[in-house]
């Protein structure tokens, strides 16, 4: 089956009719006087409707909001942590200024990140605000979702569509706490290192919070939600599809084995998939997100504003900075203009039009011209992963904590008083 049927085949009704009658099926009538007895007709064991009805009978378990939201939470956070080495890659070679990027091969990539920048500063810069962001982002997300969903099936909705509008009004929710979270954590991870001689992206923060207080002092506090336009057309699309895709692998699982507990590797392989999917899928949005969150905006970097940031920039400046290809008013800027030029430079000729937070879908047209079909899936292979592996430990770890803080309930209620 085409990935296209499934996301068609996401609002398609589960049931399909049998070309038997009803009654053949459940019961056979026997006439005795003037009473009529219908007889259920004996199931084999282990057969299809046997494993049908028990799920069908079996109520769907629907934990407290409290208990969602820290499941969700945890999950999210540990997911996040878990692949933030990777994300670093794809931040690198979805935001690297050169034209083809130096950063190509995940694995090559991610072995020079780690030779030349190490694993605190390197691999795992920006770190601090991806933890920050992430734990209380899941936590609203995972909260509006089951509110959402369960809203929305109780008022006879199909659960495909609960399932979907959940993901896009939960993400939509979250984001106003993990975009800003988002555009420290890019920065930072497409900078590396401090005064890195490996890798000239335009910035140089010390820290997390130097990071902070210099995006504020230089472009204002609306620096912060960069990219917030480009985040939303990329993470909705993302969690509708995610959750989609994971409540119906969960559900056809679930009608495979016959019981609600699927075990530990199909609860892997259906939030692996899920989010693996989404993650392909949503890349050319991702790709553009990136490019606007690691540039500033050229309107802010007036006269009074340049010489501050120049000051920052030359900070313990190197002698690779001296002979970099960049010139000195684009260290000033830190823009990132899309290349309309061949792939020998970088830098775009005078008057390029740059992607700014206005020009999500002009981007998207400017990467294909330049950059064609590769440009909008840079990055596409450590993207598919980490997103895999990241819903995987989250939505496996988000089940788990379910059942363990059901079970503490319930081991509460049944305690003596």
């Amino acid at each position: 089956m085409s990935l296209t049927s499934r996301v068609f085949g996401l609002f398609s009704t589960t049931e399909t009719p049998t070309s038997d009658p009803p009654t053949a099926s459940f019961s056979k009538t026997a006439s005795v006087g003037n009473h009529v007895y219908n007889a259920p007709t004996p199931i084999k064991s282990g057969s299809n409707h046997a494993q049908n009805t028990s799920l069908e009978d079996e109520e769907e378990p629907r934990p407290p909001y409290l208990h969602a939201m820290l499941a969700g939470g945890t999950g999210g956070t540990c997911g996040d942590m878990l692949m933030h080495s990777l994300d670093t890659v794809k931040t690198r070679q979805q935001g690297d200024p050169s034209f083809p990027s130096r950063y190509t091969s995940t694995a090559a990539s991610y072995a020079t990140i780690y030779r030349q920048e190490g694993f605190l500063r390197g691999l795992y810069g920006g770190a601090v605000p991806a933890f920050f962001g992430s734990f209380p982002g899941t936590l609203i997300f995972f909260g509006v979702y089951e509110f959402t969903k369960r809203q929305m099936i109780d008022s006879g909705i199909n659960p495909n569509l609960a399932y979907l509008s959940g993901g896009f009004f939960a993400d939509l929710a979250a984001s106003v706490v993990y975009v800003p979270s988002e555009v420290l954590k890019t920065r930072l991870q497409l900078q590396g290192r401090f005064n890195n001689p490996h890798f000239n992206s335009g910035y140089n923060y010390r820290s997390t919070r130097d990071a902070f207080r210099t995006i504020v002092r230089q472009e204002g506090f609306s620096a912060l939600f960069y990219g917030y336009r480009a985040t939303i057309y990329r993470d909705l699309p993302f969690s509708a599809l995610q959750f989609a895709f994971y409540e119906q692998e969960h559900r056809m699982a679930k009608e495979w084995v016959g019981s609600r507990d699927i075990g530990l590797g199909l609860e892997i392989a259906t939030a692996a998939t899920a989010g693996g999917m989404a993650g392909v899928i949503t890349c050319p949005m991702d790709v553009v997100k990136t490019r606007i969150q690691t540039q500033k905006n050229p309107e802010t970097q007036g006269p009074a504003s340049s010489k501050p940031a120049a000051e920052h920039a030359s900070t313990k400046e190197t002698p690779r900075q001296h002979t970099s290809s960049h010139s000195p008013s684009s260290l000033r800027t830190h823009s990132r203009p899309i290349s309309t030029s061949g792939p020998s430079t970088s830098v775009a000729p005078p008057g390029a039009p740059r992607l700014d937070t206005s020009s999500f879908f002009t981007g998207l047209k400017m990467i294909y011209q330049t950059e064609g079909i590769a440009g909008w899936f840079r990055g596409v292979v450590p993207r598919g992963v980490w997103t895999s592996i990241q819903s995987g430990t989250m939505l496996v770890m988000y089940q788990y904590l379910l059942k363990q803080l059901e079970s503490y309930e319930n081991a509460e209620e049944m305690g003596p008083l």
